[in-house]
């Protein structure tokens, strides 16, 4: 059998692609397995868990803040969570709670931070009673529940 230059470096490119994606897959592979330690909590919190990113580059601890507020505009909520040293829970985080912290929660809508992208003037809320996401309008008032974040360093 002969063997032609284009033969060769067809296999070449094989080759080379099979490197780079081993190469892509280890990079995400170093990232696991991580081992994190607890953060001290401060009184009243509550620690609901970590976020990784897939890629790991993501790693969050939510820590859920004692206080709630109601009867709050989203604006209100956002600034009210921000003057404690907090933030109002993502949609990820906020779904997060209800699976492992609704119990913390009275059986109502609490505002997340996030604001609806394809309609201005709203924003994201997490429902309590039945895990439900919806997104209602800026000014509609409701509860709201902070959160922090604090960095996973290994």
């Amino acid at each position: 059998m002969e063997i032609t230059i284009d033969q060769i470096k067809k296999e070449h490119a094989k080759v080379a692609q099979m490197i780079a994606t081993f190469e892509a897959n280890q990079k995400i592979a170093s990232a696991y397995p991580i081992t994190i330690n607890l953060p001290e909590l401060k009184a009243g919190e509550k620690y609901v868990g970590a976020i990784i990113s897939a890629d790991g580059t993501k790693r969050d601890h939510i820590i859920l803040l004692p206080e709630t507020k109601v009867d709050i505009n989203w604006k209100d909520a956002m600034a009210w969570a921000q003057s404690i040293g907090g933030d109002l829970p993502n949609r990820c985080e906020s779904a997060l709670l209800f699976a492992t912290m609704k119990d913390q929660f009275e059986p109502q809508w609490h505002w997340t931070n996030e604001q609806h992208a394809g309609s201005s003037g709203y924003a994201w809320m997490q429902t309590f009673s039945g895990g439900t996401q919806d997104n209602y309008h800026e000014s509609y008032e409701g509860r709201a529940r902070a959160v922090r974040r604090l960095l996973i360093i290994e």
